[in-house]
């Protein structure tokens, strides 16, 4: 509990940490008992931290990512003017420090974020990585800029949309909630996280003034779709988005993404599109003029028994 009040106290200076390892995100997505942090100091100064979440699932100590939750991951404080060299030497001493310090666990997952470019301490200690992608917008200070690097596809799905829907803010979290469950339900599919952690993120997001939903109506009150985008200091996130299959060719999509972009970019940098590995959905983040970003998800198993279960999946493959 000592080492979390002093995380709390470091997320209130440190503007560079991002939301989703920030202490309030991770009170909001995993509960207040359920996170904890390690964190390396220096002449009583924090230097690293890397907040983690652990629970247990049928008998096993898992580190794993909470839900709606991009990415993790260690965060080092770097001196200034530090020569390349140095960095190295630093983040794999450092590294090796926060791995020690972790508790014991059968499994460990965590996505990192993509600023992190160097996972060689943690090869070194026997995890294993794989490669993500994330698009991102990295400069919103000059949105004319901005708008005309969409690809002609998404600036003709604007033009209509204009003349079909009005754009709005702030749908409620219990209406955004019934609007994703609704429109994934006529796409015979379901909606994976509950309504009580989504008000949580939601509840928590707007009172840090970290949080927005957006959406486009029609004249007669149906909404094409929907989005929920968190920010910090660097980035905004693209978290959640719902469009209604019934209004799929409307363009309103490309409509909000769009408008949000607009309104962020007076809070933050860049828009994170929070990235996919689904082919159809990477071609649309690439359209909005997005930068590809490879980052790391990390991994290791210390049980035996989870060993030989994945060893078994991998034969059965």
């Amino acid at each position: 509990m000592i080492f979390k009040q002093k995380y709390k106290e470091f997320c209130k200076i440190e503007e560079d940490i991002p939301i989703f390892s920030k202490d309030w995100w991770l009170d909001a997505v995993c509960g207040e008992e359920n996170w904890d942090v390690v964190l390396i100091e220096k002449n009583k100064n924090i230097i690293a931290s890397m907040p983690y979440y652990k629970i247990k699932k049928v008998g096993f100590d898992l580190i794993s990512m909470p839900q709606l939750t991009q990415t993790m991951g260690p965060y080092i404080k770097y001196p200034e003017g530090q020569k390349y060299h140095n960095k190295l030497s630093l983040e794999k001493k450092i590294t090796n420090e926060l791995i020690e310090k972790l508790p014991k666990f059968d499994k460990f997952s965590q996505t990192f974020h993509y600023n992190i470019t160097n996972w060689l301490p943690f090869y070194w200690n026997n995890f294993e990585q794989t490669t993500r992608y994330t698009y991102v917008i990295e400069d919103l200070s000059n949105l004319e800029n901005v708008f005309n690097n969409f690809d002609l596809s998404k600036k003709q799905n604007i033009k209509k949309a204009e003349k079909i829907v009005d754009i709005k803010f702030d749908l409620s979290a219990r209406d955004f909630y019934e609007n994703h469950k609704m429109t994934l339900l006529k796409q015979n599919d379901t909606i994976t996280y509950s309504f009580e952690l989504f008000e949580s993120i939601y509840n928590s997001g707007y009172k840090h003034n970290s949080a927005k939903t957006i959406y486009a109506i029609d004249k007669v009150g149906n909404i094409h779709a929907a989005l929920f985008v968190v920010w910090d200091q660097n980035s905004a996130y693209h978290l959640l988005n719902t469009v209604d299959p019934d209004f799929r060719n409307s363009g309103t999509a490309s409509l909000l993404t769009r408008e949000i972009i607009k309104f962020v970019s007076t809070k933050t940098k860049k828009y994170d599109f929070e990235g996919s590995m689904i082919e159809n959905v990477e071609s649309s983040f690439r359209k909005f003029g997005a930068i590809q970003k490879p980052y790391f998800q990390i991994t290791k198993k210390n049980s035996k028994i989870l060993k030989i279960r994945q060893l078994i999946k991998e034969i059965i493959k």
